[in-house]
């Protein structure tokens, strides 16, 4: 196994978190939502991201809606629905969660984390 392999899986493990991540901000668009993600480095390609959209939307936690682009065909507009928003509270807290059981094992014990006040999670509405 490569240090790059791990590297890839970890991303991959991610990024149906992310996306709904970047939907919290607001709506937005399947190029718009890759750029966003490969400006962060998670480099995807369009053949993941639609799947998971597809996949999101089927599970009621992404709508959607057309819209009319300046610059050539109506664009699909992505939004976060309040289950969604709800998915993602819970997808938040176990990240923190896990991020710090993966300190106290890198660090043998109480990490730097254990100490901060825990997140406050605000999506828009």
């Amino acid at each position: 196994m490569t240090a790059e392999n791990a590297k890839s899986q970890m991303r991959k493990g991610t990024l149906e978190y992310c996306i709904l991540a970047i939907l919290s901000r607001g709506d937005s668009y399947a190029p718009k939502i890759l750029a966003e993600l490969k400006r962060s480095e998670m480099i995807v390609v369009e053949g993941t991201l639609y799947p998971i959209l597809t996949r999101q939307k089927n599970a009621g936690l992404l709508s959607y809606r057309w819209e009319e682009s300046p610059q050539g065909p109506p664009r699909k507009y992505y939004s976060l629905t309040p289950e969604g928003r709800e998915y993602l509270r819970a997808l938040d807290e176990a990240w923190d969660d896990l991020v710090l059981q993966i300190d106290r094992i890198r660090h043998g014990g109480a990490s730097p984390a254990d100490a901060s006040p825990a997140p406050n999670y605000e999506y828009e509405s």
